[in-house]
């Protein structure tokens, strides 16, 4: 018989844990700052929701480019150097996008800041993995749940500047220097030592035999030898499209929330911002509730029941526009979404047959599709058939998520 029993991580894991939320925090306020002035960007540039929709692609066009970079440079500098060094960066690139004077400026300065903040992303989630592997439970949640509560700082940063009339550019510098001297603070409490060897054993740490826990995913496809080795293409696969899926319902608050609720719906600028506000905000919520859900249903159930009220909630939304409805639909659909980029990481890091951390950097170079591929789809169906046709893809990613989540686990887990 085995005896659970709750033990604190060492101190140094507890720093490195605030020390990687801090990161996660500055990576979602830094382009939710720009977020809310898209519809000021393109009524300054005069351009229709084509150009509007290929111009704001340029963001994820540079995730893609760089992406793949991220593991090189991790191995080389560290996990934290690199989140650090691209949230810098990323600072500077959304700021000389807010300045741009033309399109061909706007979205290179997207290009640039969307292949910074992409080495971000990895690298923090590759030092979140670490932290977790100390605590010996899942974490990751809270962290992905702590850069919704960034992206939702960023937008209230953005709706009160613009309520009092600040400039992009006086807007933009000083967000900026606040959150990348955040980050900055932050990197002195981060892990010590390469990202590719083994961790120090915290107090939490143990292994499965010695607490009567079932195999991990990554021991029973393992164990099953050629077998389980030959699915992996297949289960990776179907994690980057669930991946995906979530990324598509983010970027259409992102990129498309704030513009359908002004243009479309008539709100003002500073209400328009609530679209994109109440996305993340309620992801915030199915993030912070997310390690518990999965622990009692399993990740199977969450991600279908979150890919049905994705699906039912932005459809009613779309099929009866109003101001409330679907600033409603916006937040049920990031609720819904919540955790799947999140279980699509952790899930693809524990696949066996390869090396560490390439499983993670893949999925999230190619959940960058979602981004790349959205802006523009959106903007061309929108300037034939309207914006409201456009956000149909939310609807239809969370039925998507539903018909994938069986390659997720049906049981809770317990690794």
């Amino acid at each position: 018989m085995t005896v659970d029993t709750e033990t604190r991580p060492l101190p140094a894991a507890r720093h490195a844990r605030a020390a990687v939320a801090v990161l996660f925090f500055t990576n979602g306020a830094l382009f939710a700052n720009l977020l809310p002035r898209y519809p000021q960007i393109k009524e300054d540039l005069a351009i229709g929701n084509g150009a509007y929709g290929l111009a704001v692609a340029a963001f994820p066009a540079g995730a893609i480019t760089a992406g793949l970079a991220a593991g090189l440079l991790i191995r080389r500098m560290g996990s934290a150097r690199v989140a650090v060094l691209g949230t810098l960066l990323t600072g500077a690139g959304i700021l000389a996008a807010g300045l741009a004077p033309s399109v061909a400026l706007f979205a290179t300065a997207l290009f640039l800041a969307g292949a910074m903040d992409a080495l971000t992303d990895v690298a923090q989630n590759a030092h979140g993995l670490r932290v977790q592997r100390l605590y010996g439970r899942s974490i990751l949640n809270s962290f992905h749940a702590v850069w919704s509560i960034g992206a939702v700082t960023g937008g209230l940063m953005a709706a009160g500047a613009m309520s009092l009339g600040l400039s992009l550019g006086v807007h933009l510098a000083a967000s900026a220097a606040v959150l990348v001297a955040a980050a900055v603070a932050a990197l002195r409490h981060c892990l010590p030592g390469p990202d590719n060897g083994p961790e120090e054993t915290g107090p939490e740490e143990t292994r499965p035999e010695e607490t009567g826990q079932k195999e991990t995913g990554r021991e029973r496809l393992t164990a099953e030898g050629a077998r389980g080795t030959s699915r992996v293409g297949v289960v990776l696969a179907a994690l980057v499209l669930i991946a995906t899926a979530g990324a598509l319902v983010e970027d259409s608050g992102n990129s498309w929330a704030a513009l359908y609720l002004s243009d479309d719906l008539h709100a003002s600028a500073a209400l328009a911002a609530s679209g994109f506000i109440a996305l993340v905000g309620a992801q915030f919520i199915g993030r912070l509730i997310g390690d518990r859900l999965v622990d009692r249903f399993g990740q199977r159930t969450v991600a279908r029941a979150g890919g049905l009220i994705t699906a039912v909630g932005m459809g009613l939304a779309l099929a009866v526009p109003t101001l409330p409805g679907t600033i409603l639909g916006f937040a049920l659909a990031g609720f819904g979404v919540a955790t799947l980029v999140p279980a699509a990481m952790h899930e693809a890091d524990g696949l066996p047959g390869l090396k560490p951390g390439s499983g993670l950097t893949i999925v999230s170079w190619l959940m960058h599709l979602g981004f790349l591929l959205s802006p523009p789809v959106v903007g061309q169906v929108a300037d034939a058939a309207g914006l409201r046709t456009g956000l149909l893809v939310i609807p239809a990613a969370g039925v998507l998520v539903v018909l994938l989540a069986g390659v997720l686990q049906a049981r809770p887990r317990r690794d």
